[in-house]
């Protein structure tokens, strides 16, 4: 028994571990942003409550740290129900989520982040879990395989994706409470999201300080209180009160420029101008010439630089823009 609550406690993050619980929003009215799926949880929640009876499963997809993992949380607090944690990497074998499954009471919530690297034999016991509240497990081989069916307590799964595309039709088809995309802030919500993490962490912040980091925060809450920490210890050291130039100072020491722009954003338009005439390059090529990993390129650096138009993705491949040329002080006919 010991063994597998061990191996259960692994599988499941604990949230010391698995959150920055100091700066996640606790309740909905500190939750800045995405009002439209705020809205329509709380046409689903209510209702839910109203019938005593779980919400039905959801699915929340978008960039990283857009706020998808704090939902999840906040969605259990609204209705009062245990959150379970874990991740699509984290479940290897059939018996983990078995074991994941057997051990929810009825009313949990079972988040999975990253759901779309779910192994598909595992997407598969997944769908009679979520659709009819049973699972089935084949026990033995061949002739003698036989299956049992046990019966799981009522539960709502709530998945987290960065690549919806990746997740497979009937799994997408199960998410029947609702499939919600997380779109990127705008500066004002971003500066309210540094105001509140600057109140909580005890930073005496100036408002130019505040818009300063905001604009470099690639619209991202998460990076967002990246920056205002490391300014804060920035300006701590430094023995500085945080300024504009106290920011901007240390947001150069971290390589973000006054777009946001870190090194690896500027050596991605830098290889394709110099290696490649500016494009188009295929995504497979341009990890190669980086040293990087396709997924980082393609989920964390592009859609930044497509969003401010320094970047194109075409059927050919990429292509940095006029605009991109431009930042780097270039002219489409100059090499560094």
């Amino acid at each position: 028994m010991k063994k597998k609550d061990d191996k259960l406690e692994e599988i499941i993050d604990k949230d010391s571990l698995f959150l920055d619980t100091t700066l996640r929003p606790s309740k909905w009215d500190d939750y800045v942003g995405q009002t439209n799926i705020k809205n329509n949880l709380h046409i689903l929640l209510t209702a839910a409550k109203e019938r005593n009876h779980p919400p039905e499963h959801i699915l929340f997809y978008g960039p990283p740290g857009l706020g998808k993992t704090t939902l999840a949380y906040l969605v259990s607090k609204e209705i009062n129900a245990q959150i379970k944690v874990t991740s699509g990497p984290a479940i290897e074998k059939i018996g983990d989520l078995a074991s994941i499954l057997t051990n929810l009471t009825p009313g949990d919530i079972l988040f999975i982040d990253e759901i779309h690297r779910l192994n598909k034999t595992i997407e598969e016991i997944l769908y009679p879990a979520m659709e009819s509240g049973s699972l089935d497990i084949i026990i033995g081989k061949g002739p003698s395989a036989r299956t049992i069916q046990l019966e799981l307590p009522p539960f709502t799964l709530i998945g987290a994706t960065t690549r919806i595309a990746m997740i497979s039709s009937p799994l997408r088809s199960r998410f029947s409470g609702g499939i919600f995309k997380l779109e990127f802030y705008t500066n004002e919500e971003i500066q309210k999201i540094i105001h509140r993490s600057a109140k909580i962490l005890g930073i005496n912040l100036e408002k130019d300080a505040s818009t300063e980091i905001a604009k470099r925060s690639r619209y991202t809450p998460r990076t967002a209180n990246y920056f205002l920490k490391r300014c804060r210890d920035f300006a701590q050291v430094n023995k500085t009160n945080l300024t504009q130039k106290s920011v901007d100072e240390a947001l150069k020491m971290l390589g973000i420029d006054e777009k946001g722009l870190s090194p690896a954003d500027r050596d991605i338009l830098h290889t394709i101008i110099n290696k490649f005439a500016g494009g188009p390059v295929g995504l497979n090529t341009l990890a190669a010439a980086m040293s990087e990993e396709q997924a980082t390129i393609e989920e964390f650096n592009e859609p930044y630089l497509i969003q401010l138009g320094f970047l194109d993705r075409t059927p050919r491949g990429r292509t940095v823009t006029t605009s991109g040329y431009e930042h780097l002080g270039l002219t489409s006919k100059t090499l560094l």
